[in-house]
């Protein structure tokens, strides 16, 4: 099996190089008999080769069973016609990676609030207000004179049925309880056909518990007391901004995990940005990639019945909590001494 490596911008390739060297581990320890194919992603082809992008990548994409992509500076990307994709964007459409799975976990203990975290959110990502994807033809915002802006939001009955289901799965397995985010209260139709989903799916899921709140008392809410939350179903950009509160109220964003999954194609990326002020100075926090691969590792595991791809995704997990717990054996974001190569070279070591 050749999984697709995707270093991106900025601490991408560092941090991707220390997730190789523990699933290399992982590798030889479990037998998962895994290759790595790795291309280019990001600002190198795009001086190489005009795009951000270029379409070999993209077919490799195609073909490939799991993506590890790092992260990349889009925010610096010119224009599309001009080269610049968004390779994150392009990829959940193009694969119709509609589930953002995103767990924020206190892996050091309680969180920043006192409190211990351990909740999951499930972000579907291809649609809402994200301009560069949710469109079949152009981009879903645009300026009709200099001085007006004006942004579409797509919601689809069947996206929002998609991550739902995956959300009420996932919570069948964990505490069994659903919060669905929204702002129904201003939306009334957008934000109303998404609840008529996720309503509709509750329905099949007696078991489970739903139930539903508005956007922002959710962000005051997670401050609060983010233990009462298990499985949290929400739209494109609440996800986006509610999974990096969660995450940081766990202890760092950069100890996050997260994968971009549809039914037939999944992709690890870092929950965090590219970084370009630390990048090449080897201190860049790997934690967010090597969970992120080992959550790639899980839906391997499911998809293809290999169940060694599960033992080793619950080894790295164990690895990294360990070494967490103490200063010696962390990063130096989270309080340690530790730099990319020597972290993810102790992880490596502890998988056997």
């Amino acid at each position: 099996m050749k999984i697709l490596v995707l270093p991106g911008d900025g601490i991408g390739p560092e941090i991707t190089d220390a997730t190789l060297a523990v699933l290399d581990r992982a590798n030889a320890r479990y037998k998962l008999r895994l290759e790595w194919q790795r291309e280019a992603i990001g600002l190198v082809p795009l001086k190489e080769r005009g795009s951000t992008l270029p379409d070999e990548v993209m077919e490799a994409a195609r073909k490939a069973p799991g993506i590890i992509l790092g992260p990349v500076s889009h925010l610096d990307y010119p224009p599309r016609e001009k080269g610049g994709i968004n390779p994150s964007g392009e990829l959940r459409v193009k694969l119709d990676l509609f589930a953002n799975i995103r767990p924020a976990k206190s892996r050091m203990g309680v969180g920043l609030t006192g409190k211990p975290v351990d909740l999951v959110i499930f972000r579907e990502c291809t649609e809402g207000f994200y301009s560069d994807r949710n469109m079949f033809m152009g981009r879903g915002e645009f300026m009709p004179t200099e001085d007006i802006a004006i942004a579409v939001r797509k919601v689809t009955a069947r996206q929002c049925e998609r991550i739902s289901r995956v959300g009420f799965e996932w919570a069948r397995k964990r505490r069994k309880k659903v919060t669905a985010v929204h702002k129904a209260n201003v939306l009334h139709i957008s934000d109303g056909l998404f609840l008529r989903e996720v309503r509709k799916v509750a329905k099949e899921y007696p078991d489970v518990e739903l139930d539903e709140k508005i956007v922002d008392a959710m962000a005051a809410l997670l401050v609060r007391d983010p233990s009462r939350f298990d499985c949290i179903v929400t739209g494109n950009m609440f996800g986006d901004i509610l999974s990096d509160e969660a995450s940081e109220i766990s202890g760092s964003l950069g100890l996050a995990g997260s994968v971009m999954a549809g039914d037939d194609a999944c992709c690890a990326q870092a929950q965090h940005g590219s970084a370009p002020d630390i990048a090449g100075k080897n201190i860049a926090n790997p934690t967010s990639l090597i969970l992120s691969a080992a959550m790639l590792f899980e839906w391997l595991a499911a998809r293809h019945s290999r169940p060694e791809f599960e033992q080793a995704a619950k080894a790295i997990e164990s690895a990294i909590d360990n070494a967490l717990k103490s200063p010696q054996t962390r990063t130096r974001d989270v309080g340690g001494s530790l730099n990319t190569d020597a972290f993810a070279k102790h992880i490596a070591e502890q998988i056997g």
